[in-house]
């Protein structure tokens, strides 16, 4: 069977992206013809992922498409021929920009719209979390289902040594992570370095990298006490799973797509009292019988994003779209 996958945009580190190529790789080792076509595409994925104006994109038993933005893609979609599969990464809600980025606040609001078009078009529509799917549900697509995101962990637990970072980090003081963007919103950016002035933190205190290479990003991970994650909205998120190979314990809010994606491990906290979540960051930092039953059961549930279950999904899905 010819399966291919489509996304809008290939970037490194780009967790859709990231995905898409693992899935690619494991449709290969079950025998079937798989590539990966994109609008736009990194220089240093070239020889990786095909250009979407290639053909053979159009040419698919089976397409996926990866959906998180309004693209060209989505109309093309729609009349294209062969089965479809729709996987759907969320859209941000734009009420969370609009404070922040009018243009980035239409984009979402044109995001949603774009995708209830696709409602009636589709073989199968798939979450990559429940909380994804009952969107998908609630937008009148009548076949519905959910396929995680496969999180290729390699990238952090096998990353090459970066010496002089690790002696940077390595400097006694305890390190609490967050793995996200700013970058592409400047005003949310600038909030909260002025909570920080308005607070007197202390600046050399917190480090904002902007994006890195997976190595360096490996090694943020490695010297991290805790992981901490306050997104009100996220969709799978995951950098969770990655904290979880990194054996990095997880402070979560327990919100929209979070609580499901740890199932049940880390520590998670609801309602957003942040003097409690301290209390919780502290245990996390400072109590080796509380890391160790919550590293634990970061092993157990890591197991669940592994290759034998993504293949297992993979067949599954391929089945219910043929």
């Amino acid at each position: 069977m010819i399966v291919n996958q489509w996304v809008p945009a290939a970037h490194r580190g780009d967790a859709i992206g990231n995905s898409a190529r693992r899935v690619r790789d494991l449709l290969r080792a079950m025998g079937h013809d798989a590539e990966l076509f994109a609008l736009r595409v990194d220089d240093d994925l070239k020889h990786d992922v095909r250009a979407f104006d290639d053909p053979a994109a159009q040419q698919g038993d089976l397409t996926i498409f990866h959906y998180a933005l309004p693209s060209p893609m989505t109309a093309a979609f729609a009349s294209l021929g062969g089965s479809r599969v729709l996987q759907y990464h969320n859209v941000t809600p734009a009420s969370y920009f609009a404070p922040y980025d009018p243009a980035l606040f239409r984009l979402a609001r044109l995001g949603r719209q774009e995708l209830a078009t696709l409602a009636g078009c589709v073989d199968l529509a798939l979450g990559d979390s429940e909380f994804n799917r009952r969107e998908l549900d609630s937008l009148g697509f009548p076949r519905t289902g959910v396929f995680p995101i496969a999180v290729d962990t390699r990238r952090i637990t096998e990353a090459a040594a970066r010496p002089a970072l690790d002696g940077i980090l390595d400097d006694g003081l305890v390190n609490f992570l967050f793995v996200g963007r700013y970058d592409v919103v400047p005003r949310y950016y600038s909030m909260i370095r002025a909570l920080m002035a308005e607070y007197r933190f202390l600046n050399d205190r917190f480090v904002f990298t902007g994006p890195v290479p997976d190595d360096e990003l490996a090694a943020y991970y490695r010297h991290a006490a805790v992981y901490i994650s306050l997104s009100e909205h996220e969709g799978f998120c995951v950098p969770l799973v990655e904290a979880m190979a990194a054996d990095v314990p997880v402070l979560g809010y327990a919100a929209a797509a979070v609580p499901e994606t740890l199932g049940g491990a880390g520590v998670q906290f609801s309602p957003k009292d942040l003097e409690y979540a301290a209390e919780l960051l502290g245990a996390l930092a400072f109590d080796d019988d509380v890391r160790g039953r919550v590293i634990g059961g970061q092993r157990r549930r890591l197991a669940d994003f592994g290759d034998a279950r993504i293949t297992r999904e993979l067949a599954n899905l391929l089945r219910l779209a043929s």
